[in-house]
C-alpha cells in the first residue's frame, strides 16, 4: 500500500460521550483507541496532515451535547492535539459527515493537494462510515481503518436487532464492495507511513 506524504489522517468524533454504555449500549472492538492512538502518533511524526473532528450534537439528551462534559475528545486525543510537526485542522459538525462541517474539510484538504484520506474514529457505521463513503463520492483515495473504529448494538426497523460485531462488518462490506474506501487495518498504515 502506498500512502502519500501528505495523506491526511481524518479522526472522527473520539469524544468522551461515547465512554456512556447506559446510553449506547454494548460496544465491540476494545483495542480501537489504541489503534487510533497509534495512527496518530504515526501521522504526526511522519509529518502528515491530521483532522480532528468532534461532533457537537443538538439534542438534549445527547452525551455529546455542546456544553457537555462528554462534547470533549478523549483524554488521549486532546493530547496530541498541536502536537504533530504536519498541518492540522479541528472542524465540528453535527451531522454524520465530516464534509458537512465547519470549517470546510474538502476546501481544506484540496488547498493542500490532498488526495488519500484515511478514516478512523467512532462509530464505525455512522460517522466515520459516512465520512468515507462522502470523501470517496468527492473523488479522494479512502483508506478505512476498521480496527481503529468501533461502534454499538443496534435496532432498526421491525425489531431486527444488530450486534456492533455485524454492523462493523456490513460497514466493511459495504465500503470495500461499493467502492467508497479501500478497507484496511491499521498496522498496515502505520508500516506504509513509517
Amino acid at each position: 500500500m502506498e500512502i502519500t506524504e501528505n495523506a491526511a489522517l481524518v479522526v472522527v468524533d473520539v469524544q468522551r460521550g461515547f465512554e456512556d454504555e447506559t446510553y449506547w449500549g454494548p460496544r465491540n472492538n476494545p483495542e480501537a483507541d489504541r489503534k487510533i492512538a497509534e495512527l496518530l502518533d504515526a501521522w504526526q511524526t511522519s509529518g502528515r496532515p491530521v483532522v480532528f473532528v468532534r461532533h457537537d450534537s443538538l439534542k438534549p439528551d445527547s452525551p455529546l451535547r455542546v456544553g457537555g462534559a462528554g462534547n470533549a475528545f478523549k483524554e488521549y486525543v486532546e493530547e496530541r492535539r498541536g502536537k504533530g510537526t504536519g498541518p492540522e485542522l479541528f472542524l465540528t459538525k453535527s451531522v454524520n459527515s465530516a464534509f458537512y462541517g465547519t470549517p470546510d474539510l474538502d476546501a481544506w484538504l484540496r488547498a493542500a493537494g490532498v488526495r488519500q484520506i484515511v478514516v478512523a474514529g467512532i462509530q464505525t457505521n455512522m460517522c466515520a462510515e459516512t465520512t468515507a463513503r462522502m470523501g470517496g463520492n468527492l473523488g479522494y483515495e479512502v483508506f478505512f481503518a476498521l480496527d481503529a473504529t468501533h461502534t454499538y448494538d443496534a435496532v432498526g426497523p421491525w425489531g431486527w436487532k444488530l450486534s456492533a460485531d455485524e454492523l462493523a462488518r456490513a460497514t466493511a462490506v459495504t465500503l470495500h464492495g461499493g467502492g467508497f474506501a479501500k478497507v484496511v487495518r491499521s498496522e498496515e498504515l502505520v508500516a506504509a507511513v513509517r
